[in-house]
């Protein structure tokens, strides 16, 4: 008899860019569900032209994120989708296909 063979079904992740425009920052934070929001937040690096920016590999699905500039928290600007947080404040959201 043949043994039938068991695939495992890798995960495909999608490195995904976010930027946040702070010029006078000198601390950007991107947090999120997939960070489970700042259990361990993900330091953005400064551009020269102000732009704060790093990329995160993310399996497809929907994640809510925020920024925390300088200690507060931001929404996102560049976003157009967004949804309501418990804080009366919203979330940004991404679509990873």
């Amino acid at each position: 008899m043949a043994k039938k063979a068991i695939s495992k079904k890798a995960t495909a992740k999608n490195k995904q860019a976010f930027t946040y425009n702070a010029p006078s920052a000198t601390s950007v934070l991107l947090v999120g569900d997939f960070t489970h929001w700042q259990k361990s937040p993900i330091s953005m690096q400064k551009r020269p032209d102000g732009f704060w920016h790093a990329e995160v590999e993310l399996a497809p699905g929907t994640y809510h994120y925020k920024f925390i500039v300088d200690g507060e928290w931001c929404d996102d600007p560049e976003c157009t989708l967004r949804v309501p947080n418990p804080f009366g404040t919203f979330n940004a959201v991404r679509e990873v296909k």
